[in-house]
């Protein structure tokens, strides 16, 4: 047997220990290490093949996956969206019922879901099953709801309206609800919002659903008999009073977009002198609605006779100079800029006749918004669609129709991923962009000009 000095060589020397040179005490211990570091090394060599086979069959698994994917993508995407198209009608099937639930917070939630769920998805088979059980249920949400149910229950009501068109199931849909309707909007004792709300509802659902002349003329008087309070103290009335005002003129203006000529005539000489009395309100929004109204009523008057003339049109023009260029500063910065913009534009049109175009992208087309006409049926829908107006624009019948853009296009996943620019071809537009603007920026602000 070794001593324990001997060991101690072996332990500096670790490379030349073996199995001959230990002696039968410490031999046990060696061998068994030895054992288990050899049957890890030999076991490693057969995990290393097996994972290297192993790899190279996930490898190819791999491999013919992808390429099922790529092949079955477009599948897998439509079967995607029918599942999630289901799941959302399954939600709003419960929405639809919880409308009658005896909760209060139920019914404002229900409410709530339907208005994001009819904004964003197009749904017109699905409600049209389903149109009686949904009117009924918003019709007892206006009767006996308070402020807030009955403002949600209103705006719903112009989403059902969109949805179902102006076919037979509008129309009905309109007549069960207008006279409820116009009930709310002439109570001063009702919410202020749920007055705002039905006097949008009004219009909106007039102007897809009314067939009969009768029907529109009532709804455009009922709207007139609205703001036209504000025409001797346009100051007095309370800020609330003063947005329901601007929501009727907003709806009032829109119905006169339908209205036969001889009815405009009678506007134009009812309304023309008295309407920019209200560019003096207070509030913005309201004298927002008031000069857009003034440009489409220009507007109606020149399709009607190409030699329209108003007779204070100079007075006219020098108030709307005031408000294009105005800059109080007891006036929020953003409410002088979008005073501004949009009196320069009313201004520019009733001096020059030029209305300034806008462009309107959604997916792959484009909408030309040319007129003060066209302009004001777009903001109403916009006004109520939210952010889903322009998947609406893309696929809902009921407003291709009202823009004169044809049939909804048939788009594969294929053309519409091709629509859309890549991440490097954004950065490298906006790069570019910014180099140039940098640029112009540069020529405008050098300071090395020559001082004259």
């Amino acid at each position: 047997m070794q001593s324990v000095a001997d060991w101690s060589d072996y332990e500096n020397n670790p490379l030349e220990i073996n199995e001959d040179n230990i002696s039968c005490s410490a031999g046990r211990w060696s061998k068994r290490v030895s054992g288990i570091h050899d049957s890890v090394i030999t076991s490693g060599k057969r995990t290393d093949l097996e994972a290297s086979d192993e790899d190279t069959d996930s490898r190819s698994c791999c491999s013919c996956n992808s390429q099922v994917l790529r092949r079955d993508e477009t599948g897998s995407d439509e079967q995607d969206n029918q599942s999630q198209l289901e799941q959302c009608q399954d939600k709003l099937k419960e929405d639809i019922d919880n409308l009658m639930d005896k909760s209060v917070k139920t019914r404002l939630a229900a409410l709530g879901n339907l208005r994001r769920g009819l904004s964003s998805q197009v749904l017109a088979d699905f409600l049209s099953e389903r149109r009686i059980t949904a009117t009924e249920a918003l019709e007892r949400c206006l009767k006996k709801g308070k402020e807030e149910e009955q403002s949600l229950a209103a705006v719903v009501l112009s989403l059902l309206c969109i949805q179902l068109g102006s076919g037979s199931e509008g129309e009905e849909l309109f007549h069960s609800v207008k006279s409820l309707l116009i009930s709310i909007l002439t109570d001063s004792s009702a919410g202020i919002s749920a007055r705002q709300s039905c006097a949008t509802s009004l219009g909106l659902c007039c102007f897809i659903a009314a067939e009969d002349e009768e029907d529109l003329i009532s709804a455009v008087c009922c709207l007139e008999g609205i703001f036209t309070s504000c025409y001797l103290n346009c100051g007095a009335p309370s800020p609330a009073l003063q947005g329901l005002f601007c929501c009727a003129i907003q709806s009032w203006a829109l119905l006169l977009t339908m209205c036969p000529a001889s009815y405009i005539e009678k506007v134009l000489e009812s309304h023309l002198h008295r309407l920019p009395d209200v560019l003096s309100s207070e509030n913005v929004s309201l004298r927002i609605a008031s000069g857009e109204t003034l440009a489409l009523l220009y507007e109606l008057g020149r399709n009607l006779d190409e030699d329209f003339f108003y007779e204070d049109c100079d007075s006219l023009c020098v108030t709307l100079k005031y408000l294009a260029t105005d800059s109080n500063k007891y006036r929020a910065k953003t409410d002088r800029r979008k005073q501004r913009s949009i009196f320069r534009d009313v201004l520019h049109y009733i001096e020059n006749s030029e209305f300034q175009e806008e462009t309107i992208k959604f997916g792959l087309e484009v909408m030309n918004v040319d007129s003060w006409v066209r302009q004001r049926t777009y903001n109403t829908f916009k006004e109520v669609l939210g952010s889903g107006i322009n998947h609406h624009l893309q696929n809902n019948e009921v407003l291709r129709d009202i823009f004169s853009l044809g049939p909804a296009l048939v788009l594969d996943a294929a053309a519409i991923k091709a629509s859309k620019m890549s991440r490097t071809e954004k950065h490298m537009f906006n790069a570019a962009a910014f180099k140039a603007r940098t640029k112009a920026r540069n020529r405008v602000r050098d300071k090395r000009a020559d001082v004259f």
